[in-house]
C-alpha cells in the first residue's frame, strides 16, 4: 500500500493508492484451522520471519475435466522429501505425512478448487526465538489456482550463466528445501532480469553446471538427454526424476553426469524443470541461440507427456496421482 499526502487550502488528507495486483484471499489450513490467508499471522520475531527458518514443498495438482477429479502429482514423494528436509534442518515436524495429506485435502476442498492448483505446504519456526530455536513449530497449507503450461503457448526463455555461485552441501545443502536457501536464487534471478535475460543458470563451486534458480536443468546433446547429478549442488527434484523415467520409457538415453558451461552453448536443446516450472524451454544461453531459437521437439514432446501423466490423461503411472478433490454432482 502506497500513501500520498495531498494538501489544499481547505483540507489535509491521507489518500491510499490501491495496488494493481489482484490478491486472491483463499482459504488455507494453519495451526489446525481453515481460515482466510489474509487472517493468518506469524510473529514478526519468530525464527520464520527473522531467519527464514522453514522447510516447504510446492505441489502441483491437475484437474481432469473428463473424470471431474483433481490429482496431486507425486504427493507421497513430496511428503517424504518434506520429512527429509525437517530431519536435515533438525526441525521437528509436528505432523506425520498422512496427517499433512489430510490437511491438504481439507484446504483444497474448502476452496472447492475445480481447476489446476498449486499447493504450498510449509513447516516453520513459530513463536518468538532465535536462529537456533527448535520449538515451537507450526505449519500451514495454502492452495491457489495455477494453470498448467499451455502447449500452444510454450514459453521460450533466454538464459545466462550467473556470476553468483550455487550453494553447496557444505554450506547450505540444496537437497533440503529450506526457505532461506532460495535467497541464493533471488540474487541470480534479479541479476539475470536486470541484464536482460529471463532466467539464470548456476555453476557450482567446481565450475560445473548445477541448476537454475529453483529448477533443475536438462540438455539434449548428440541424441542424449543429460542432467547434472544430485551431487552437483542440485535439489533432489521429483520433477527431474519424473522426466528421467518418462524419457527412458520413450526409448531415450538419459545420462547423469557433470556438465561444462560451454556444452550448453553447443546443445541442441536445453530446458529447466520443477513443480512450478513444469518443463520450461531455454532457447538461448549467454546469447548463443540453441537450435532454431524456438522450443525444441524433444522438449515439447516431454512437456506434453508430463502433463498427460500428471493430469491423468493417460493410464500410465497411476501411483503418481492422488485424488484430492472431486466435483460433487447435484441432481
Amino acid at each position: 500500500m502506497v500513501f500520498i499526502i495531498t494538501t489544499s487550502k481547505k483540507d489535509f488528507s491521507l489518500r491510499k493508492l490501491k495496488k494493481t495486483t489482484t490478491m486472491h484471499d483463499n482459504l488455507i489450513w494453519i495451526r489446525g484451522e481453515i481460515i482466510r490467508q489474509s487472517k493468518a499471522t506469524v510473529n514478526v520475531l519468530s525464527p520464520m520471519a527473522q531467519f527464514g527458518l522453514n522447510v516447504f514443498e510446492g505441489i502441483r495438482c491437475y484437474w481432469n475435466e473428463d473424470k471431474s477429479e483433481l490429482y496431486a502429482f507425486r504427493l507421497n514423494e513430496h511428503l517424504e522429501r518434506l520429512m527429509m528436509s525437517c530431519r536435515l534442518l533438525r526441525l521437528p515436524s509436528p505432523y506425520l505425512p498422512a496427517q499433512i495429506e489430510l490437511f491438504m485435502k481439507q484446504a483444497i476442498q474448502a476452496n472447492d478448487f475445480q481447476t489446476d492448483t498449486a499447493v504450498r505446504m510449509t513447516i516453520f519456526g513459530d513463536g518468538q526465538g532465535t536462529w537456533n530455536t527448535c520449538e515451537p513449530v507450526s505449519m500451514f497449507v495454502a492452495p491457489m489456482a495455477k494453470p498448467r503450461t499451455r502447449l500452444d503457448k510454450i514459453p521460450a526463455l533466454k538464459a545466462c550463466i550467473s556470476s553468483w555461485e550455487r550453494i553447496n552441501d557444505n554450506a547450505l545443502p540444496p537437497r533440503a528445501k529450506v526457505g532461506a536457501n532460495y535467497i541464493n536464487g533471488r540474487y541470480a534471478h534479479l541479476q539475470a532480469r536486470h541484464d536482460g535475460y529471463d532466467v539464470p543458470i548456476f555453476l557450482g563451486r567446481d565450475g560445473k553446471v548445477a541448476e537454475g534458480a529453483g529448477a533443475c536443468l536438462f540438455m539434449l546433446r548428440n541424441g542424449q538427454l543429460v542432467t547434472p547429478p544430485t551431487t552437483s549442488s542440485v535439489l533432489e527434484s521429483i520433477t527431474r526424476d519424473t522426466i528421467m523415467v518418462l524419457a527412458r520409457e520413450a526409448g531415450m538415453m538419459v545420462l547423469e553426469r557433470q556438465v561444462d558451461r560451454t556444452e550448453l552453448y553447443l546443445a541442441d536443446e536445453v530446458f529447466l524443470c520443477g513443480s512450478a516450472a513444469e518443463i520450461s524451454p531455454i532457447v538461448s544461453v549467454d546469447g548463443y541461440v540453441l537450435g532454431n531459437g524456438q522450443p525444441g521437439p524433444v522438449t515439447s514432446s516431454l512437456l506434453k507427456g508430463y502433463l498427460e501423466v500428471s493430469s491423468g490423461e493417460t493410464l500410465v503411472h497411476p501411483e503418481w496421482r492422488t485424488v484430492v478433490h472431486r466435483r460433487t454432482l447435484i441432481d
